[in-house]
């Protein structure tokens, strides 16, 4: 594989060893209402031979050089949408400025173990749109307008272009995902060899739940010895009503019963 770079207006070239990227990449949604990427990228060496090894980086690769390849790739990489009948020509999507890259290091100069990657990620992607104020279901014509005002707060006049902009059919997806401000990707993605598959952790959740109500440990659980297990305390958090009009029904009850036992009983003819 060749790389290709510019220095002092001449073009460099240098051959690189094989190797292989691999990424997870999380989606935190912003209280603006903007979704901001996280991703854990890493560069291990490949053996053609054998795909599933994991070998260190090959000589003359870094983490420098990664950082500086991502760099590189937000600066140069764009696209052009589809054209809409506002905007004939589409728009530019593009990284922009707000672009981060940083080497994740660990103090002591420990290594950087699984839970901590998986801590980085799921701490950004357990944020929905709760974060912007908005809570809704998927949007329809009967409900669009209790979330959508063009003249409205922020996340209003975002569910409102959503859909507006989706009214027409190359668009309608915006429709669809007006509800989520218009984001209706994956919160989380990740290259193949990355890590294992959702489909494996399924499988495998499948199974031990499986087991756990029908394998032979039940049997086993069933014939063990009593024991007591607290699963709860009582607390007394309050005496009273919880609102003056369940204050009032209920003294309002009291009174009809009072003014029951009060009033004597007919003679008997």
């Amino acid at each position: 594989m060749l790389d290709y770079h510019v220095s002092g207006g001449k073009v460099r070239v240098r051959r690189l060893p094989p190797f292989r990227l691999s990424f997870g990449k999380a989606s935190e949604m912003q209280r603006r209402g903007v979704v901001h990427f996280h991703a854990i990228v890493r560069i291990d060496g490949r053996d053609p031979t054998d795909p599933t090894r994991i070998l260190p980086p090959p000589a003359g690769l870094d983490a420098d050089d990664l950082k500086a390849a991502i760099d590189h790739a937000a600066r140069t990489v764009a696209f052009t949408t589809d054209p809409h009948p506002t905007r004939p020509d589409g728009w530019l999507i593009g990284w922009g400025d707000q672009v981060l890259t940083k080497v994740i290091t660990v103090s002591g100069h420990g290594q950087i173990t699984d839970a901590q990657v998986a801590a980085y990620v799921a701490k950004y992607a357990t944020k929905s749109t709760e974060a912007t104020g908005h809570t809704s279901a998927r949007l329809t014509d009967e409900t669009v307008n209790l979330y959508a005002d063009g003249d409205g707060s922020h996340t209003e006049r975002l569910v409102e272009a959503c859909w507006q902009l989706g009214a027409t059919r190359d668009w309608r997806r915006l429709r669809r995902w007006a509800h989520m401000l218009g984001f209706g990707g994956h919160f989380l993605t990740k290259s193949r060899r990355y890590s294992i598959t959702f489909t494996i952790l399924r499988q495998q959740r499948l199974i031990y739940r499986r087991t756990q109500t029908t394998g032979p440990e039940t049997q086993a659980e069933t014939t063990a010895q009593d024991t007591t297990l607290v699963v709860n305390f009582l607390q007394f958090v309050g005496a009273g009503w919880h609102t003056t009009a369940d204050a009032m029904l209920a003294n309002t009850s009291a009174a009809l019963a009072r003014e029951h036992e009060q009033t004597p009983a007919p003679a008997a003819a």
